[in-house]
């Protein structure tokens, strides 16, 4: 459990590096970008093996009722990750789509996994999203929506997450995961 926390807190540090220390961050220049991605990369790599070694203890039990919803959220949550909200017509002016999008996904695996593990991997993600977007409207409160895009761009969007819930949903049964229940 020890390295999942050690990612969320390595997550978290290099998302919140640009607004907590401006001015460390301006002096790496372009190298900081590499620098964050690493961070964000070794941070993933933690949390994806801290969860997999850790003993799952349960909380609360599995409602019947919470794959499908949890299957049918994540079409929604995987488009505001998309580019569709941006380049879109309905969404163009969400400050916030990709970071919705992940408190979404973290939100409902909350829901289909009762265990300890679940609870600090999406409850710790969940905690992140809420608070980069306050650290991002304190920072830049000045902000402005995208321009209105196309219906065409919102469907075309919006039938690849459909895809992607499934391409992804397979991906979950290689690991022994049962996203679509049974």
């Amino acid at each position: 459990m020890i390295l999942l926390i050690l990612g969320l807190l390595l997550w978290s540090a290099a998302h919140f590096f640009k607004r907590y220390a401006p001015a460390q961050r301006a002096a790496l220049g372009d190298k900081g970008r590499g620098f964050v991605a690493l961070g964000i990369l070794a941070g993933v790599i933690m949390m994806i093996l801290g969860y997999r070694m850790a003993e799952p203890t349960y909380l609360w039990p599995r409602a019947e009722w919470a794959t499908p919803l949890n299957n049918l959220v994540m079409i929604f949550a995987l488009y505001l990750t998309s580019p569709g909200p941006n380049k879109g017509a309905l969404l163009h002016k969400m400050r916030h789509p990709m970071l919705t999008g992940v408190a979404l996904w973290a939100a409902v695996h909350l829901l289909v996994n009762g265990d300890l593990p679940s609870l600090v991997l999406f409850g710790g993600l969940l905690v992140w999203t809420i608070a980069d977007m306050i650290v991002i409207n304190r920072a830049e409160p000045n902000w402005t929506p995208h321009p209105k895009g196309s219906i065409a761009k919102d469907a075309m969007f919006f039938a690849i997450s459909i895809v992607l819930v499934g391409v992804i949903g397979y991906l979950h049964t290689l690991f022994g995961l049962s996203p679509f229940g049974g």
